[in-house]
């Protein structure tokens, strides 16, 4: 007699467990995929930006924009620095902002990752006319760069940083100690994305626990105002390497 066989309740459960422990392997392959892809086209969206950066100043002589987007300026990259501004007027913001002439996809001034409803995700570092009359630790006036010709080794000279939200003001650290000004970012993957003055991004990922425990005092999935850290870390590489991006120099001596 021909006797037909089903699964017995622990193959039943085998299968379950193999198809659970798949799920398992995969779901954070897929996720760390997804995130790599993204931070791909944020680091492609920077170099946009900075190569409008770049035929800006030399369509003006050398001069760059400034890294301020407050109301009333001639020369802001997007003039308008408003927080909780409507999808229109950030629209407005970015297409009367001086580098629009140059990249007019509205796409490019957001990372994908970046904060919902925000459309202007990125900020140019105080180095590069950040500087004000008021003291500033993070954007001294007779430190920033206001033509491109006074930048030597573009290539080790910030231009972008990645903040995840609407930046309001130039994104700056100390210069002449080891403190930082902002508040740092943690982005994709516990780092941020940077473009720099020749052309090129790069990602670079916190080495620092200290970093990542500042940042993380502002996330950047949260609609709120940045503040200001002014929090001294001796000896972090993090703040040393970006204090040397955007300074060219430590004005101090670093511990170790």
């Amino acid at each position: 007699m021909n006797s037909q066989r089903g699964f017995t309740l622990i193959e039943l459960l085998v299968v379950i467990a193999i198809i659970a422990l798949l799920m398992a392997i995969l779901i954070p392959a897929l996720h760390s995929a997804g995130e790599h892809g993204k931070r791909a086209v944020c680091l492609n969206n920077l170099r946009q930006l900075t190569l409008a950066w770049i035929m800006y100043a030399d369509d003006n002589d050398g001069e760059i924009c400034t890294a301020w987007v407050g109301p009333g300026r001639q020369d802001s990259w997007v003039s308008m620095a408003v927080r909780n501004a409507s999808e229109a007027q950030q629209i407005r913001a970015m297409k009367t902002g001086v580098l629009f002439p140059y990249v007019k996809n509205l796409k490019l001034y957001k990372c994908p990752t970046g904060v919902r409803g925000e459309m202007v995700t990125y900020s140019i570092v105080g180095s590069m006319w950040g500087g004000s009359t008021a003291p500033s630790g993070g954007h001294p006036e007779e430190l920033s760069i206001k033509n491109r010709m006074q930048i030597q080794r573009p290539s080790e000279k910030f231009v972008f940083v990645d903040e995840g939200k609407w930046p309001g003001s130039p994104w700056g650290v100390w210069h002449d100690k080891p403190m930082w000004w902002d508040i740092p970012t943690v982005r994709h993957s516990n780092g941020t994305n940077w473009s720099f003055a020749d052309g090129h991004s790069e990602y670079y990922k916190w080495r620092d626990r200290r970093t990542i425990d500042l940042a993380e005092l502002r996330s950047p999935y949260e609609n709120v105002n940045p503040g200001y850290a002014s929090v001294s870390q001796p000896g972090n590489e993090d703040l040393e390497w970006i204090q040397m991006r955007m300074w060219g120099k430590l004005d101090y001596i670093p511990s170790r």
